[in-house]
């Protein structure tokens, strides 16, 4: 993926026997009525980063998961097959590209929730790795694709979890969570060889396809979570941005007091006129280098994240 770090100004039920009288407990339900949804956190589903973590370690056992590579082809089938015991409505999004400057197959996985609902919210996230460790110290590595511990699998770890949390626990909207191949494969020179699959999804989608809003996951499981601020998530969606800036505050997410402009998979979505935001810790050594292992994530920053997510589900 590139990312340009470019510096701006920051911008932006009660037992019988207690002693309560009918009046009063129907008093206590009036005030629960009122009470804002946002302060009853126990309503939220459970979220489980341990299960999140598994999901990441399985994923880099496939080995790195390069277009046109058996990994690729496996981990696709696993992450369907994943998604199948939550939905019916799973969907493959097959085309063909230039990844890392040559003609591959890719595929978009597409899973929808409650289809019926016409108010949708969609949550994405990629599943492929770089092909070279290029960012790495060690020359020697910079032939080698990536692990992708914490660049990719740790975004589609945590969809998975919200996949499950989703079918037992119905949404006021309507979810559809996509998972974009063919990201992470360009030059840093030129921007358009990037993000292939959210391109090719923003550009096939049918103009009726308005979600509310769009959240991109993208690094999000390194041990030390410290949240980037791009503007261009600030810019395209300023009130969503805002809800996650007041969960991240309540959940203990820290979010860099630094701006960024980050070029990633929300930018298609973005300029297909859906307000999307990037959910991406871009101050993460180990970027686009061996080192991507699943050490350096942790089950608490994904079930953070995962909980952020549900707040932006099932919250106010």
């Amino acid at each position: 993926m590139i990312k340009h770090k470019e510096n701006i100004p920051k911008s932006i039920h009660i037992p019988a026997g207690t002693g309560f009288s009918g009046i009063t407990l129907s008093l206590i339900g009036f005030f629960l009525m009122l009470w804002p949804s946002s302060c009853r956190t126990n309503d939220l589903p459970e979220f489980d980063g341990s299960t999140a973590f598994s999901y990441i370690e399985q994923q880099v056992a496939f080995g790195p998961r390069v277009p046109g590579s058996k990994a690729h082809i496996d981990t696709c089938e696993w992450i369907t097959k994943q998604l199948k015991q939550h939905t019916p409505h799973v969907t493959l999004q097959h085309f063909r590209d230039a990844f890392a400057g040559e003609v591959a197959d890719m595929t978009n996985i597409i899973a929808s929730f409650y289809p019926e609902k016409t108010n949708r919210i969609l949550l994405c996230a990629h599943w492929d790795c770089r092909p070279f460790a290029d960012r790495d110290p060690n020359p020697d590595n910079h032939s080698v694709p990536v692990p992708g511990a914490n660049d990719s699998a740790s975004g589609v770890a945590v969809l998975l979890e919200i996949a499950r949390i989703l079918k037992e626990n119905e949404p006021r909207y309507g979810v559809d969570i996509v998972f974009f191949d063919g990201e992470d494969g360009g030059s840093y020179s030129n921007t358009d060889t990037w993000i292939l699959g959210s391109k090719y999804f923003a550009k096939t989608m049918p103009s009726s396809y308005q979600p509310r809003f769009a959240i991109l996951l993208d690094m999000i499981g390194d041990k030390d979570l410290s949240l980037t601020r791009d503007y261009n998530s600030i810019d395209a969606a300023p009130k969503i941005w805002a809800k996650i800036e007041k969960y991240c505050k309540k959940i203990n997410i820290p979010i860099s007091t630094k701006t960024f402009g980050i070029t990633d998979d929300h930018i298609p979505l973005i300029k297909r006129g859906i307000p999307a935001v990037d959910l991406i810790d871009f101050d993460y050594p180990s970027w686009h280098t061996v080192s991507d292992t699943p050490d350096k994530c942790s089950a608490e920053s994904l079930g953070k994240i995962g909980r952020l997510v549900l707040n932006m589900i099932y919250g106010e």
